[in-house]
């Protein structure tokens, strides 16, 4: 019986291009991936996300994902345990989401494919508080200039 150990492994290196405006078959795949994601984010109205902390690339490999992307008019940060940033890519519906804990370190890395990704849309109940929280400055305010807060 052959056993793992006995098996002979070759790793041979894979020759990278490092000529402009080429992708590796890495980011290539990647690309591909999202293009799927977008289609079906059109058709269906189903968002995607690739978790980019999950596949082996290194940190030229990123930048060279982040390049091909290209960078949008948007760019968000959120404090919450830790800072969250999400940036729009150059490509309609593909973000770039960041999670960071309260020391700093890197948590999370996705691509995000999605109109608007969840974590910026308000929920309900905090459409709610800020509706409490405005009615009440506004209660307050209407008491000090002696008026009815209803006009």
């Amino acid at each position: 019986m052959t056993t793992l150990a006995q098996i002979p492994v070759c790793v041979e290196p894979v020759p990278v291009s490092h000529e402009e405006g080429t992708v590796g078959g890495g980011i290539g795949a990647i690309l591909a991936e999202i293009a799927e994601l977008l289609e079906r984010l059109a058709r269906t109205g189903e968002p995607g996300a690739i978790d980019l902390r999950s596949l082996p690339l290194s940190p030229a490999d990123r930048a060279q994902l982040l390049q091909a992307l290209g960078t949008g008019e948007v760019d968000a940060r959120m404090q919450v345990n830790g800072e969250s940033r999400i940036r729009e890519t150059a490509v309609h519906g593909v973000w770039w989401t960041e999670h960071r804990d309260s020391s700093g370190e890197l948590l999370a890395t996705l691509i995000e494919v999605a109109r608007v990704p969840d974590i910026l849309i308000v929920g309900e109940d905090d459409l709610l508080r800020g509706a409490s929280r405005l009615r009440a400055s506004l209660t307050l305010q209407s008491a000090a200039q002696g008026e009815s807060p209803h006009g």
